[in-house]
């Protein structure tokens, strides 16, 4: 992969009301009236970040104002063992009390100010309503009495089956105030999906809505849910959203199930809300990886650790202020929803929207940021290359003066999506690239109020990120494409896998291949000079349909069952090609057939049904091949990566090396197959 051509010149540059008014240059001035510290730049202030990690992040907690039930002994316990380094150790918080009092010191909202603005696609039930924060708070003070009647305590699992509502919002916040433990999946997820997720932790209580709505179309979930529920032995307690309110409770083996509107009455109207303290890492939420190498990993971060790095990156990155509309569009179930919802602690007024960002047509999100008047827009890179496609010109046809701010992750932006942005969007607007992941529920290269923005490129590495490119023996390079390391603790890292006892999947996950070195599985260029970044994609076998991930492990559980078929692999083509452009974001499915079989038009018709029933329906290929065989590594492994790369257009010598490989001749047909789809 060739590093990314030199610059040209910026396509926006902030003006200076911007910088001076920016959070980031009052945490500057805060640094130099608290701490007596001075920094020339940005470079300055990163590298101090980065080197005193107890100043650093001692400084963000007291900067934003942490409420700390009981004080920590230290900032950061090392150890030679990365996964047994602890953040504030002795210190007690709860990260529910910090988004419901919305804001810090003199910026914190009144009562009466909106907190959340809900609106669904189109044609839906009850499409559009706020919640005030004191509104909220009421909600969720009910919800987590009727919890606590049920018998949850701290540390009991609670699940969700949700779409991006807000009875979600109020149900994660109810969980976490109790110092219970929130997981939730979408509701397109099919019950095997969900069960391989849940049953791994063990819920308690379930939240789940029996439908919901999707371009324009209603999907009954009733199935699927009573599957859910007879699967999961531990539920004591099924509590259906409906989405009209007098919507039938469905049967469900047995599981008790209980309406959301009975569940509210059940709060009491006069329900106070307390907030159990907790230790600094105890278990907030449990998100899930792509599941690659096997069952999807239950991934735990920490009420403490959380909320520090969001407050961070929020207000210091985003430039987020109390009062900003702030819309990212997400499932309930992608790590995005829960970056988010962390807005609310900074004051700002959070948007939840349902639906389809393409119904009825792709001008749907720009008409919301119209009408809703939302300042920071928040998406993916292949929801900006859709517009790009479909020549949007949502700048001439919208009134979009409310809009300050764009950010897009999921993927690498390329520099036409970056230029699409600043010639049909606005030519004022601050575009910010972000990258991070699941792992850590934050970004590690994120935009900047400070710098300048070019096309293709991430402003600058986070603050308190130690980030750097290495070649595979372990070596920092500069201006040239390598792995994405962090060299340095961050509080965000996960704090074990759920029954992970002795948090040697954690250890083999990210400190394995450099050891005792967080390695994240992203291709990252980092200009020496400017500090800014390139993302090239994950250096893994993640599939990415839409910036939501799913591992290839998953998909061949669904797919290999099938009785015709003996093998399988799939790829998908998202990413950059080797001079930098982006690749058409294609699936394309591989089969070995058993010998009674041929790939007709029924049989690629029985597979795409499997696969959309099965998964989901945004995982269905743009294309299904027969095959002799699949390439193999010398032990035994499906070649993915190196068939991907092939499919982007590197060249065979720059995608694997066939001595490694126990069946070199199988690539030849794969070859053939990619000539011809490029």
């Amino acid at each position: 992969m060739e590093p990314a051509p030199k610059t040209v010149g910026p396509l926006w540059r902030p003006n200076p009301d911007q910088i001076r008014n920016s959070n980031l240059t009052r945490f500057q001035q805060w640094l130099h009236e608290k701490r007596n510290l001075e920094f020339d730049d940005y470079r300055a202030l990163y590298d101090w970040s980065i080197r005193d990690l107890d100043g650093f992040w001692r400084a963000i907690a007291e900067f934003f104002e942490i409420r700390f039930h009981s004080m920590p002994d230290r900032i950061l316990r090392r150890d030679r063992d990365p996964v047994r380094t602890r953040w504030f150790p002795g210190a007690t918080i709860n990260y529910t009390e910090h988004l419901l009092h919305f804001g810090c010191g003199e910026a914190q909202s009144a009562d009466d100010e909106p907190a959340v603005l809900f609106c669904a696609e189109p044609g839906g039930p009850g499409n559009r309503h706020v919640i005030t924060r004191k509104e909220l708070t009421k909600q969720v003070a009910q919800v987590a009495t009727a919890l606590r009647e049920l018998g949850v305590q701290r540390g009991d699992r609670v699940a969700g089956y949700l779409p991006n509502r807000t009875e979600t919002l109020v149900a994660f916040l109810a969980t976490a105030s109790l110092g219970a433990i929130w997981s939730n999946c979408p509701p397109e997820l099919s019950s095997r999906g969900v069960l391989d997720r849940l049953t791994q932790i063990e819920p308690k209580v379930l939240f789940a809505v029996v439908g919901y709505r999707y371009a324009g179309k209603e999907h009954d979930r009733r199935t699927a849910l009573a599957e859910i529920a007879a699967g999961l032995p531990t539920l004591h307690q099924v509590i259906v959203i409906p989405e009209v309110p007098n919507e039938d409770t469905p049967e469900l083996g047995g599981a008790f199930a209980l309406r959301w509107l009975d569940l509210i009455g059940t709060g009491k109207p006069d329900a106070t809300l307390s907030f159990q303290a907790v230790p600094f890492d105890h278990p907030l939420w449990i998100l899930y990886s792509s599941g690659t190498t096997g069952a999807p990993k239950p991934i735990v971060h920490g009420h403490g650790g959380m909320l520090l790095e969001h407050l961070k990156t929020l207000s210091l990155h985003l430039d987020l202020h109390p009062g900003d509309k702030f819309f990212w569009y997400t499932t309930a179930g992608w790590m995005m929803w829960n970056f988010m919802v962390s807005g609310l602690a900074l004051g700002t007024v959070v948007v939840l929207y349902d639906g389809s960002p393409k119904y009825p047509d792709l001008r749907v999100l720009w008409k919301l940021i119209q009408t809703e008047q939302i300042n920071y827009f928040g998406t993916s890179a292949p929801f900006l290359l859709a517009c790009q496609k479909e020549q949007l010109e949502p700048g001439k046809e919208l009134g979009l003066q409310s809009l300050r701010s764009i950010g897009s992750t999921g993927a690498p932006l390329p520099a036409e999506g970056f230029r699409w942005v600043y010639e049909q969007v606005s030519a004022n607007v601050w575009l910010g690239s972000l990258s991070g992941g699941t792992d850590v529920c934050t970004a590690f290269v994120l935009s900047h109020p400070w710098l300048p923005v070019y096309a293709g490129r991430l402003q600058c590495r986070g603050l308190g990120a130690a980030v750097e490119a290495w070649d595979q023996s372990g070596n920092a390079v500069w201006n040239e494409v390598g792995e994405l390391v962090v060299t340095a603790p961050m509080p965000c890292m996960p704090i074990c896998f759920w029954n992970d006892l002795d948090c040697s999947r954690l250890r083999n996950a990210y400190f394995q291949y450099f050891e005792g070195v967080w390695r994240h599985g992203d291709w990252i260029e980092i200009d020496a000079a400017s500090g800014q970044c390139v993302i090239y994609g994950r250096s893994d076998s993640t599939l990415n349909r839409g910036g939501v991930r799913m591992g290839s492990s998953e998909y061949y559980r669904v797919v290999d069952s099938a009785p015709e078929i003996l093998e399988s692999l799939v790829i998908d083509t998202t990413g950059l090609d080797q001079s930098g452009k982006e690749t058409p974001g294609r699936l394309f499915l591989f089969l070995v057939l058993r010998e009674a079989f041929t790939l007709d038009e029924a049989l690629t018709n029985r597979i795409q049904e499997r696969i959309k029933t099965e998964l989901s329906p945004r995982y269905v290929p743009d294309a299904i091949f027969a095959v002799p065989e699949i390439p193999q590594t010398l032990n035994g492994k499906k070649l993915e990566v190196p068939v991907k790369r092939i499919f982007q257009g590197f060249a065979l010598s720059k995608s694997v090396c066939p001595e490694a490989m126990s069946n070199p001749d199988s690539l030849r047909p794969f070859l053939e197959l990619a000539e011809r789809y490029r």
